[in-house]
């Protein structure tokens, strides 16, 4: 009978994920012991295999939080799920979390950074897509700028035409009742 590998379907929603990307450094990054919970593993098990494949974690993959930055993270919420912690987090980028996929390798941590690289995909194409439109605006906002005067030559020659005092003007041509007068 041949071994048929079973699929495992997990579903995270997307607001969850979302939830746990920060912005820390300049860098949208995920914090290592939600990556855990989502993998369905222990921080200490998943911070021991980065530690064993040091090599594959460089700091623009990796880093781990100053105190102040933790502190600010941690003001963030009401309450925090952080309290008990020894050591000051890690900080995975989309590329820490895309390397995480080559160090553990359960079902569950497959399928779970599968969604995540989505997610940080989705995020660097609705910035890019903002981005675009920041541009045009911009653009627009330019040209604006540069024909204000013209508009402004445009509206004063109106003003002055709507202002203007309004002249009798005689009729040219025949009157009525002129029309035996011929000389």
């Amino acid at each position: 009978m041949a071994k048929v590998k079973k699929q495992i379907q997990l579903m995270i929603p997307e607001e969850v994920l979302l939830s746990k990307i920060y912005l820390i450094r300049g860098q949208k990054v995920m914090l290592d012991e939600e990556i855990a919970e989502l993998y369905q593993v222990e921080t200490k098990r998943l911070n021991e295999q980065v530690k064993r494949n040091s090599e594959r974690f460089p700091e623009d993959f990796m880093f781990q939080l100053t105190i102040q930055e933790f502190e600010n993270l941690k003001s963030q919420f009401a309450t925090s799920s952080w309290g008990g912690r020894r050591k000051l987090p890690y900080a995975f980028t989309e590329q820490g979390v895309a390397m995480l996929s080559s160090v553990l390798n359960s079902p569950v941590a497959i399928q779970v950074n599968i969604q995540i690289i989505r997610i940080f995909t989705k995020i660097r194409e609705l910035l890019l897509t903002n981005k675009d439109i920041l541009l045009k605006l911009e653009k627009l906002e330019k040209d604006v700028s540069e024909n204000k005067q013209d508009i402004a030559v445009v509206f004063e020659a109106l003003k002055l035409l709507l202002d203007a005092p309004k002249v009798k003007r005689t009729m040219i041509g025949f009157k009525p009742g002129d029309e035996g007068n011929k000389a």
